[in-house]
Formats: C-alpha cells, sequence, structure tokens
C-alpha cells in the first residue's frame, strides 16, 4: 500500500490529534527536503567521478559527507547506510584519482 500526498484525509476528533496531524504535515516537509538534498549531492558526487573530473569529484564528495551526516543525525535513515553510501562514494573518488 503505498502512501501518497492525496492520501485521505480524516478528520480528527481530538484536538491533540488535529495539532499531531498539523505537526506530521511540517515534519514530512522537512524531511522530503532533506532527503532530496541528500540524493542530489550523491548524484552530483557520481555525475563528477562519471565525468572524470578529480578534483571537482573530491570537492563534491566532502560536502557530500558533511550532508549525508546530517541526514543520518536526523534519523531520516540509518547511521549505518550512511557509513556505506560514504564508503562506496570514497571509493569511486579513490578509482578515480588512482586511475589518472
Amino acid at each position: 500500500m503505498a502512501t501518497s500526498s492525496k492520501a485521505k484525509n480524516k478528520t480528527v476528533r481530538l484536538a491533540s490529534g488535529r495539532k499531531r496531524a498539523r505537526q506530521d504535515v511540517v515534519l514530512n516537509a522537512a524531511n522530503t527536503s532533506l532527503r532530496s538534498r541528500f540524493r542530489t549531492v550523491v548524484k552530483n558526487v557520481l555525475k563528477a567521478v562519471g565525468g572524470g573530473d578529480k578534483a571537482k569529484a573530491g570537492e563534491t564528495f566532502k560536502s557530500a559527507q558533511s550532508v549525508i551526516d546530517s541526514v543520518a543525525d536526523k534519523g531520516i535513515f540509518h547511521k549505518n547506510k550512511a557509513a556505506r553510501l560514504k564508503s562506496r562514494l570514497a571509493a569511486k573518488v579513490k578509482a578515480l584519482s588512482l586511475a589518472a
């Protein structure tokens, strides 16, 4: 069952439930933004590696590390996933610099 932004809006009766629903909308938007930012920096590193530009790949990887860590710290995904992704990106950047 996939959730969508056009999910049925059920009327919540309790005030605490209504507040929770309002908070969920804000948190969902924040998490979506962070996830998008994360995907963008990973894509930028992969583009730089694919293009063979080792200086740009190194720079984008350095900036990507902090974004990946911050997203993992906020609980968007697990810390081990962040470590795995950073390791794989580092290996690609390193392979690029060794090949040149």
